[in-house]
């Protein structure tokens, strides 16, 4: 609906077709050191501030030098996530985990000595039951030292690291960080270059329009990329090519995007 009515291409701040932003980039960069020289990452951060894309980043890298093997659903029981993990690293599970992790192991081994690098990513990290875990941190102990291990979760996943059950996890951390809330000018920033990506003029959004989404955006980007989306179908929906304060005030009055004292009905 977007692309037609504006007479565009590609949807605009599209998950899969967002670019690093240069902190994000920074990141990428020091992961990507890791996932050659192998170690335990952790990239925390509050839902909506750009985990997701460096995650995606990874993913990206080419495939002759690097497999990435990502887990999303982190609240399976061992056995199922370790046959996640078989899917994940495209090789057939067996009928028992301690079959699954062999085969693991000695496919590690066989990319290793391929020449590529080896990096898991279990994201939701913080949801994972943390003796799952640590059975995870014991498998990967028999992979080649090269392997890198990425946990991508909330910052209440370093708390639980901090427990002293799990300080055998911790302590082999080599690298952290915390993926932050953007300042105003980077939030304008990115939505600026999201229209410069898509062919979009600047004006499409009026500036009164986009510092309201600015302060609504609250630093996440996530937030602000979903508020420009609602903004652009509710213009496109009052036939207006210009993304007037109007329309980002139809999209902030929608309860999600309120607060919960602003919902009491007095």
């Amino acid at each position: 609906m977007i692309r037609s009515f504006y007479g565009i291409t590609q949807d605009p701040f599209h998950p899969r077709e967002l670019e690093l932003l240069p902190h994000q980039r920074e990141i990428h960069d020091t992961l990507k050191v890791h996932c050659q020289q192998g170690g335990l990452c952790l990239v925390l951060g509050v839902p909506g501030t750009g985990k997701t894309v460096i995650k995606q980043s990874l993913q990206g890298l080419p495939e002759k030098q690097y497999l990435v093997a990502a887990v999303a659903r982190t609240l399976h029981t061992y056995t199922n996530t370790v046959k996640i993990l078989c899917d994940a690293f495209r090789i057939p599970f067996e009928s028992s985990a301690f079959q699954c992790e062999r085969r693991l192991i000695e496919h590690a081994f066989s990319l290793s000595h391929a020449g590529k690098c080896v990096t898991t990513i279990l994201d939701d990290a913080h949801l994972m039951d943390l003796a799952n875990l640590r059975k995870l941190r014991l498998l990967f102990e028999d992979f080649p030292k090269s392997h890198n291990l990425i946990l991508i979760g909330q910052p209440s996943l370093l708390a639980n690291l901090d427990l002293s059950v799990n300080q055998d996890i911790k302590s082999r951390v080599t690298y952290s960080v915390i993926t932050k809330r953007l300042n105003p000018d980077d939030l304008r920033e990115f939505i600026l270059r999201e229209l410069d990506r898509v062919g979009l003029a600047h004006n499409i959004f009026t500036q009164p329009a986009i510092d309201l989404i600015v302060r609504s955006a609250e630093g996440v980007l996530r937030r602000a990329k979903n508020l420009c989306v609602g903004c652009l179908i509710e213009a496109v929906r009052g036939a207006n090519k210009t993304v007037d304060i109007d329309n980002v005030n139809r999209v902030l009055v929608q309860p999600h995007w309120q607060k919960e004292c602003d919902l009491v009905d007095f």
